[in-house]
């Protein structure tokens, strides 16, 4: 292990505060890259002469979709990659591959039937969605084409875990970059250049997460990688599927439920505010995915760290790893929560130019991201709790905010306050409060309990 992981790094002896950097900062410039995705495409639109704004809401009615996929790929690498990682820390290469065999499998069989699912109802999905007569068409193009590129998103999004959890950071990097950049390249071509408008630029995505895909299959059919995929470890095992789904639900029921509450601020805000307000909960879900894939990032570059000398039983690096990445989290949070308050401006001008869309947004904006400042908390107590593998508070924190609480805000706020629309976006920073505590209280006393026995 340590031979073969020196060029990138050694898990259980590398000083944690510089391993953490090493690590995340690939992971995070890797998930801002991956953020171009859907932001890319969604300034181009917004963009579109005459149209921009009918298309950038349809669009955005098709998030919950695309979050429904991107949650299928988190059921399997978010459960998978902690399970291999421990395995590589207990020195068991070989149940490490099986996992990572396994897991790839899973995620063929969920792109091939996710694939048929939306080809054959997503115009009715779309509608229930939020997408209103002068929307549909728009969201159904888009949907349409993206589709067809589920096998490429499914294995991207879920195979590049296990680069990263390898300690192999910058392949994982150079692995959203390379579809990225391809991405941006694609977008005016299609969109502008061959007039497709909002089809240019699903095509566009779903062709650079193709590539993105061949670059990941190359690297873990290669020499240089630590665990190798191979056809032989494909055979799904109960024994080995089971662990990485209970410990991937958490993860995926974040994923989801953000699709769930997608739908919910759609049908909510179409009711209250018009196409007008779904537009700008469009831009909002952008802003909400920046702030958000960056400590993603900073705790994807954690969890090998955690996970492996957890395995190992290096108890003291798991603790020094758990306390720098909250010390970051709420770095990033704070200064991001500050930017949107005095700036709101900033992000809203890099999605439209419409007054109108422009001025109810930057309205919005201040009322939904309020108590961003402290989700750091929320992020590193809950992504912790993934990594060491504990997979039941993991289910609770995950369903907390968004199924407990969130959801029945939405709908129940707007009975209570005489502006129903600003009613539907208080919704979320009085859920993140509430969820912020309640997650680092849980976490805290169950540090405390780990670390006695621990010391035991």
């Amino acid at each position: 292990m340590k031979k073969t992981t020196q060029k990138e790094a050694n898990l259980g002896q590398d000083p944690v505060g510089s391993l953490l950097f090493r690590l995340a900062l690939p992971s995070i410039l890797a998930q801002l890259i991956n953020v171009l995705y859907n932001m890319v495409d969604r300034m181009y639109i917004g963009h579109i002469p005459e149209v921009g704004a009918n298309a950038l809401t349809g669009v955005g009615v098709c998030m919950p979709v695309i979050m429904c996929i991107s949650a299928f790929a988190a059921l399997v690498s978010m459960g998978g990659a902690p399970r291999a990682s421990i395995m590589m820390g207990k020195g068991d290469q070989e149940q490490a591959e099986k996992i990572m065999g396994n897991c790839a499998a899973m995620l063929c069989g969920i792109a091939v039937i996710l694939t048929v699912l939306f080809l054959l109802f997503g115009r009715d999905v779309l509608l229930m969605f939020g997408a209103s007569d002068a929307t549909i068409s728009y969201a159904w193009a888009y949907m349409q084409i993206y589709s067809c590129g589920t096998i490429f998103v499914q294995l991207a999004l879920g195979l590049n875990a296990f680069i990263n959890t390898q300690g192999f950071s910058k392949i994982g990097m150079m692995t959203v970059t390379i579809g990225a950049v391809c991405n941006i390249i694609l977008d005016p071509i299609f969109i502008f250049g061959l007039h497709m408008g909002v089809r240019g630029a699903a095509l566009a995505t779903i062709l650079s997460q193709g590539v993105s895909c061949v670059w990941i299959l190359k690297f873990l059919l290669g020499k240089k990688t630590i665990l190798r995929l191979k056809r032989s470890n494909m055979k799904l095992q109960k024994e080995i599927v089971l662990p990485c789904v209970a410990l991937g639900i958490a993860p995926f029921i974040m994923q989801f439920t953000e699709s769930v509450l997608n739908v919910c601020f759609n049908t909510s805000l179409l009711k209250y505010g018009g196409d007008v307000a779904v537009g700008a909960m469009t831009i909002l879900t952008s802003v909400m995915q920046f702030s958000m894939l960056p400590l993603q990032g900073l705790s994807q570059g954690a969890q090998p760290i955690i996970s492996f000398n957890y395995g190992a039983g290096n108890i003291d690096r798991v603790k020094k790893a758990f306390r720098l990445l909250l010390k970051c989290s709420m770095i990033f949070t704070s200064v991001m929560w500050l930017s949107c308050m005095l700036f709101p401006q900033m992000y809203v001008g890099m999605f439209t130019a419409d007054p109108q869309l422009a001025q109810f947004t930057r309205w919005a904006l201040r009322i939904y991201m309020a108590v961003s400042l402290l989700f750091g908390i929320q992020i590193a107590c809950q992504q912790t709790f993934i990594a060491l593998g504990n997979a039941k508070v993991s289910v609770f924190l995950a369903l907390l905010r968004k199924v407990l609480l969130l959801i029945p805000l939405i709908y129940i706020l707007p009975h209570f306050i005489r502006n129903q629309t600003m009613a539907v976006f208080l919704a979320e920073p009085l859920a993140d409060a509430i969820a912020v505590s309640t997650t680092g209280t849980l976490f805290f006393r169950e540090y405390r309990k780990l670390d006695k026995t621990w010391n035991d």
